[in-house]
């Protein structure tokens, strides 16, 4: 899939290297549930990804620019649910492209092949409570803030609360 400046391409075993290179990065990792160290247990999130795959419960792209290849971040779906035609829709960038306007760009691709290709009627974004740029980018993209749920996980050796957004097919202006 293409945007004006993006690649998305489904993820790779041997891209185990850019995704590492985001989720060992601690701005990334501050408003995500994980963090690896190591590129070994990068492993683990790797096979996450070839899992939701191989059960028909996701798909995740690498995003890279159109011209210079270079890698920006990555995003998806996970917990898609057939039955209830609802997934969970999340991304991620490395910080030096934060701010330049990418998700606004990227997300509606992704949103457009949940709704058409998945045949999804409801996606959902969880959002720590503290990520005000992500709830922003969810709300510019007509997102419906749904509610909190306080608390919820631990994180650190501290409870998070996590903002709960939504998008019905319905609702989608493309």
């Amino acid at each position: 899939m293409v945007s004006n400046r993006f690649i998305l391409r489904e993820i790779r075993t041997e891209d185990i290297h850019y995704i590492h290179e985001g989720l060992s990065n601690l701005a990334v990792t501050q408003f995500y549930d994980v963090h690896f160290s190591t590129l070994k247990d990068t492993e683990l999130q790797m096979e996450w990804y070839a899992n939701l795959k191989e059960t028909g419960t996701g798909i995740w792209w690498l995003i890279s620019d159109i011209q210079t290849g270079v890698f920006v971040g990555a995003g998806g779906y996970n917990n898609l649910e057939k039955t209830h035609k609802k997934a969970e829709l999340g991304f991620w960038l490395l910080p030096e492209f934060w701010g330049k306007g990418i998700m606004g760009e990227v997300m509606p691709i992704m949103i457009n092949y949940g709704f058409e290709h998945l045949s999804l009627n409801r996606l959902e974004a969880y959002v720590l409570k503290e990520n005000l740029k992500c709830k922003s980018a969810l709300s510019k993209l007509n997102f419906v803030y749904e509610g909190t749920m306080r608390e919820c996980e631990l994180k650190d050796d501290h409870y998070i609360s996590v903002d709960f957004y939504s998008m019905l097919k319905k609702e989608w202006i493309k």
